[in-house]
Order: C-alpha cells, then sequence, then structure tokens
C-alpha cells in the first residue's frame, strides 16, 4: 500500500499512553509497506524502542509536565502552560529543520500539534476532539479545533457510535471536516496465545491482582505506594508494573513483584490471567483493557480532567469499577467483581485499515 513511504510517528510524551497506543499504528503501517521513523523523548522513545529495537528514531524533545500533590492541578498545569505553547512551536521549527534529512514522506503525530507541514500528508491522532480542562475550557476548545484543523487528517480513537469509550470528549455536533473515525486502537488483543505468554512461553506466575501505573510525577509516585501498602497486605501474589521503561528494577518483596516495565504480550497475558486489574483511568489503558476483554478497577488521577470524566462516564456504564484515589480499596474491588470479569467487544468494519488506505491514497 504504502511502496516504501517513510512515515514519521511521533507520540507525546505525557505518561507512556500516546507512545503505548501507537504501537499498534506502526505494526499497521509497516505490515503494509511503510517504512516507520519514530520520533519521541523520555519514556516515549523507551517504551518505542523496546518494541521496535530495528527501526530508526529521533529523539524530539517536548515539554515535561508535572503534577501538583494535591487534589487540584489548576495552578500547576496554568503556570506550564505557556511551555506547552513554546513547545508546540519548537517541535514545528524542529520538524521543518530534520524532515528532509530524514527524507519524511508523511507525519503521524499523536497529539503533537507541531509536527505537520503543509508540504506532507499530515495526521493527527486524538481522543480529545472536546476537551475538557481546569480552567478557560471554552476558548482552549476553539484553539484545539484550530490546532487540528491545521492537519490533513484527524485520527480519533473511539467507536464512531456514542458514547463509545471516551463519551463526549470524542462525540460531538461540530467534528472538524478532516476528522474521522478509526476505532478503539490497543497494542494488546485477546488471542488464546497470550495466556501462555509470549512464543508461548508459560506465565511465571499467576497473580491475583495485576496493578499498572503511569502518569506524570508526583502522582505516579503516590499512587505506586498506596498499591504496594495495599497489595502487602491481600492474601495471594500480586504483580506491580510501574510504567517505568529504561529503568532496571525488577525485584519480589514478599507476596509483591515489582516490574519496572513489560513488553506488550507478557503484560497483555499477565492482565489477563489476574483475578483484578488496577489501573488509571488514562484512555489508553481503557482501550489496552478494551482489546483484551477485560473489566477492571480504575481510579483517576487527582485532578486530571480527563480522567476524572472518564471515571464518571464509566462509572454510569458499568464497564469498569471506579473509586478514588483517597478512597482507594482493594478489598471492596475485588467484592465488586462480577462473576464473568469478560466484556463482549463489538465488532464492525477496519476503521483503521480504511484510514490507512485513505493516507496512502493522499501519498499518491
Amino acid at each position: 500500500m504504502f511502496n516504501g513511504a517513510r512515515i514519521l510517528v511521533a507520540p507525546l510524551d505525557w505518561g507512556l499512553g500516546h507512545a503505548a497506543r501507537c504501537v499498534p499504528i506502526i505494526h499497521r503501517v509497516i505490515d503494509q509497506g511503510a517504512v516507520p521513523v519514530i520520533g519521541a523523548d523520555a519514556g516515549a522513545l523507551a517504551l518505542l524502542r523496546q518494541e521496535f529495537p530495528d527501526l530508526e528514531y529521533v529523539q524530539m524533545v517536548g515539554v515535561e509536565v508535572r503534577y501538583s500533590k494535591g487534589n487540584n492541578q489548576f495552578w500547576s498545569l496554568a503556570r506550564q502552560f505557556p511551555g506547552m505553547i513554546r513547545s508546540v512551536r519548537a517541535e514545528h521549527a524542529l520538524f521543518d529543520r530534520i524532515r528532509q534529512r530524514l527524507r519524511i514522506d508523511a507525519v503521524i503525530s499523536d497529539q503533537r500539534f507541531g509536527l505537520r507541514s503543509p508540504d506532507l500528508p499530515s495526521v493527527l491522532i486524538t481522543h480529545q476532539v472536546f476537551p475538557f480542562t481546569p480552567f478557560a475550557q471554552g476558548a482552549l476548545r476553539t484553539m484545539n479545533r484550530n490546532q487540528i484543523e491545521c492537519f490533513d487528517r484527524c485520527w480519533i480513537m473511539d467507536e464512531a457510535r456514542a458514547p463509545g469509550l471516551a463519551g463526549e470528549l470524542s462525540h460531538g455536533s461540530d467534528l472538524p471536516a478532516n476528522a474521522r473515525y478509526i476505532g478503539t486502537v490497543s497494542r494488546m488483543s485477546f488471542t488464546p496465545a497470550l495466556s501462555a505468554g509470549e512464543g508461548g512461553r508459560p506465565l511465571t506466575a499467576e497473580y491475583q491482582v495485576v496493578a499498572v501505573i503511569s502518569g506524570p510525577e508526583p502522582q505516579r509516585t503516590i499512587f505506586e505506594l498506596l498499591l504496594i501498602e495495599q497489595l502487602h497486605a491481600l492474601p495471594g501474589r500480586h504483580l506491580l508494573v510501574l510504567g517505568l521503561p529504561g529503568s532496571d528494577r525488577d525485584e519480589v518483596i514478599g507476596n509483591l513483584t515489582i516490574r519496572a516495565h513489560m513488553s506488550s504480550g507478557d503484560l497483555a497475558a499477565a492482565m489477563i490471567s489476574a483475578r483484578l486489574v488496577v489501573s488509571r483511568s488514562g484512555y489508553t489503558s481503557l482501550m489496552d483493557l478494551d482489546a483484551i476483554g477485560r473489566t477492571a478497577l480504575i481510579i483517576p488521577t487527582p485532578g486530571q480532567p480527563e480522567q476524572e470524566y472518564l471515571a464518571t462516564l464509566h462509572a454510569r456504564t458499568r464497564r469498569f469499577i471506579v473509586q478514588q484515589q483517597g478512597t482507594l480499596d482493594l478489598v471492596a474491588a475485588l467484592a465488586l467483581l462480577p462473576t464473568e470479569p469478560s466484556l463482549v467487544r463489538a465488532s464492525g468494519p477496519d476503521l483503521l485499515e480504511q484510514a490507512l488506505e485513505d493516507l496512502a491514497s493522499l501519498l499518491r
């Protein structure tokens, strides 16, 4: 389909979610004859280099976002907002400098608004067409739409039928003209082979609880410490995945195995076999859970509007069990698990395949 076209795939470095959901995109463009070039920084780059060690990459520095320790992120994000705007301008200038040297034919940018060019087919990946923000939401939604419309295409990672997984974040009556839904996309998929581990290897352990954490500091570490305390007190063996690619932390403390990071296949296998999965209510985490057909206990990052909205949405849909970080109770969550923990995934047309065919037509 792509006849060797070189496509820059560049996720936002804000937690690991954006990089993780680019994994299946990269696999699909490789399958269709493209040559992906990874553009990322920090944890996102470490994750993608682990998944694709043979691919060419370029370090593209973004803005480092930090949350406050409290339950309100308003002032923390407000102080960092000018830096976010400067970051968009800086990455746009960087892309102009390097795209000819890298011989880029097209760009797929996951939430990095500066990575586009009027001279190349440019695609933006997002699920936040109508974002929730802690301040000036109307003005920022207008700014977000203006940025989206600078791209040739906007790929919305959600089901076309509302509420989907993202609800009002991705569904509304005034979608940009360049937007199209590509369905939920995940680096995980539910197959019998996953239950045996990667490459058919048996899993080294079966865990009662598998907890996966990610996101900006210091809230990532606060969540980690809360989970460690409660997991140590629970009977059985448990797994805690820290979301720190590039770290070599790998230890067993009592009944708790702690891993810095896991490959997609091993993590999916552990989550499938667990009695309870625990994660943030970040959107990529929800897509991963949907892909493997699992419900879970989801906990929004305090003061993070998107995660708080998604938690509220799915407390209503009952696709997931929802708790707040300050009242985390794994015992109560275990008692709420349905007898059959699997979700039934909706089947439909391959919307991502259609979007890739459209991108190939732009290249031609």
